[in-house]
């Protein structure tokens, strides 16, 4: 049987992997766009996405929460909370809202408390690393102690060296040529 990482692989590529011209978030264009949200959210993918994610941060210690800049974080994070809790692992998840809340508490970072936390930010797709930062930001602001940015698919267009040169830690599931795409 196809592991875990491959069945995801097959996935993706199958189902959220489009071809065209499309304008990435940098304003670049590409002749591809993965759009991982038509696998995230699928009952089938979903729990392939938290296993794989797991794997990926097992050797990051005392992370106590993943998540990241809604809307591509939530469901990457809500993979690994519930794989997590399958494999007996107290992880929980947060969002972090683009803006802060202008009612209620006013808060950007919803869930679980995170201060004096380590937390790991979550991405479905990289291109910039605009979004992992600016959950960061927000992060800590709330006090929260980055042990890292996950990914599941690195597009190879520098946000690896944009975050690891901003002084975290990037992990990646999958880049371009898992899924046979060119840079």
């Amino acid at each position: 049987m196809p592991s875990d990482r491959e069945q995801l692989i097959d996935f993706i590529r199958s189902e959220a992997v489009f071809h065209g011209d499309f304008t990435l978030t940098s304003g670049k264009k590409a002749s591809f766009y993965v759009d991982l949200r038509r696998v995230s959210l699928d009952h089938r993918v979903a729990p392939l996405i938290g296993r794989v994610m797991l794997d990926l941060v097992a050797g990051v210690p005392d992370v106590a929460a993943v998540g990241g800049l809604t809307m591509g974080a939530d469901p990457i994070a809500s993979a690994i909370l519930h794989q997590g809790v399958a494999r007996g692992a107290a992880l929980d998840a947060f969002v972090v809202r683009k803006e802060p809340k202008d009612h209620g508490r006013g808060r950007q970072v919803e869930g679980p408390d995170v201060r004096g936390k380590r937390v790991i930010v979550v991405e479905d797709t990289s291109t910039t690393g605009g979004s992992p930062l600016k959950a960061i930001e927000a992060l800590e602001r709330e006090g929260a102690e980055i042990a890292a940015v996950a990914v599941v698919v690195d597009r190879s267009t520098g946000a690896r060296e944009v975050i690891e040169q901003a002084g975290y830690r990037y992990l990646a599931a999958l880049d371009l040529a898992d899924l046979g795409l060119e840079g």
